[in-house]
């Protein structure tokens, strides 16, 4: 007769030998020697009664098909509906995924001067890549096209955004800016504009005029490309 052998008894990762601690072993040999899912356990810190830290990670890593730029895409609410995976945890690994982004953005960031619409997606695009939703930015420029500042101005659904003008203009005379560059994404993919997308474009290039500002561009970006409205000779 088959008996199925007795699970294994969890060890709290603080009984284990220091080699094989994910903080002792980042310690010692440095952090790219750790494995994805020691490098999230030790974000995680602990585990929940019957699971370590790591084997939360691993939990975490499956959610995400272990792809990276997928766990970049998940809700701190999808991340709670893991056992143990609290609102402190979830949001320590939605926070990592964006220091990621922003890391990744910055040596771009250094190349000041944005001189056509493929410059701006390259800006751009490794800071919305990962959003399930539409987050629309302004870039602040001065006269000789060099950046000055960026801002998100607002956050919206899978298909729309509500941009604040106020907002922009608000930041613009801030910053000292003569030009502002828009950007926003289309987590569908599709590159066309909608006529929203124009709408709220055009408002903005009038109002621009008030305050002697000029719109260079507006870009839409997604996972496929870059899709500018001047280039297009939509505006």
């Amino acid at each position: 007769m088959f008996v199925s052998p007795k699970p294994q008894p969890h060890v709290a990762i603080r009984k284990w030998a220091d080699a094989e601690k994910p903080r002792e072993k980042l310690l010692q040999h440095g952090a790219a020697i750790l494995s994805d899912t020691e490098l999230l356990a030790i974000l995680l810190h602990t585990g929940h009664k019957n699971k370590s830290a790591l084997d939360l990670a691993r939990e975490v890593l499956q959610l995400a098909h272990h792809n990276l730029p997928e766990l970049g895409r998940i809700s701190v609410r999808k991340l709670q509906k893991l056992r143990g995976m609290g609102s402190a945890k979830a949001v320590t690994v939605i926070a990592a995924m964006e220091l990621a982004r922003r890391r990744q953005a910055s040596p771009i960031h250094k190349k000041t001067v944005i001189r056509a619409g493929a410059d701006a997606a390259l800006f751009f695009k490794p800071i919305l890549a990962d959003h399930s939703f539409e987050t629309f930015y302004v870039m602040f420029l001065n006269q000789a096209n060099k950046v000055l500042n960026y801002r998100c101005i607002s956050t919206g659904g899978m298909t729309s955004t509500i941009v604040d003008t106020r907002m922009i203009f608000r930041e613009a005379l801030e910053a000292q800016a003569c030009k502002l560059l828009l950007c926003h994404n289309h987590p569908s993919g599709s590159l066309r504009p909608s006529q929203a997308d124009i709408r709220i474009t055009l408002k903005i290039k009038e109002q621009g005029q008030l305050f002697d500002i000029d719109v260079l561009d507006h870009i839409i970006v997604s996972e496929t490309g870059y899709y500018s409205l001047v280039e297009e000779g939509v505006i």
